[in-house]
């Protein structure tokens, strides 16, 4: 079983990092901005370092500039764990039961190198 961190990016709601603690409090979620990880403001190819280097997943809303920015970080030989991309109108409550459920059930590469769209159904 893998344990996955999340940093949630800056432009989503600080609900859905209040909301994931809330209901698994063992999570590691981090925003942006928050201490210890980037600060609100820092590019995208600079996140996509960061949580490689730190062994987080991205959760972010940004479904137009990050798929060219990873496919970008994956020509330079870089690796990252997956980003997960909210889906336009994605229900809250289904996004944080699916966060949940793959941080707590995926296998360890299972979303390497790739962007998943979320919720999964």
């Amino acid at each position: 079983m893998t344990i996955y961190k999340y940093l949630i990016d800056e432009n989503m709601l600080p609900l859905y990092q209040e909301q994931l603690l809330a209901k698994q409090p063992d999570l590691i979620v981090r925003a942006v901005g928050d201490p210890e990880v980037p600060p609100k403001g820092t590019k995208d190819p600079e996140i996509l370092c960061w949580y490689e280097e730190n062994g987080y997943i991205l959760v972010t809303n940004n479904r137009r500039s990050m798929p060219m920015h990873l496919l970008d970080h994956l020509a330079e030989g870089r690796h990252i764990l997956g980003i997960l991309s909210l889906r336009k109108k994605a229900d809250i409550g289904q996004v944080i039961e699916d966060l949940i459920l793959i941080a707590e059930a995926s296998f360890e590469d299972e979303y390497q190198d790739k962007i998943t769209f979320i919720p999964l159904r």
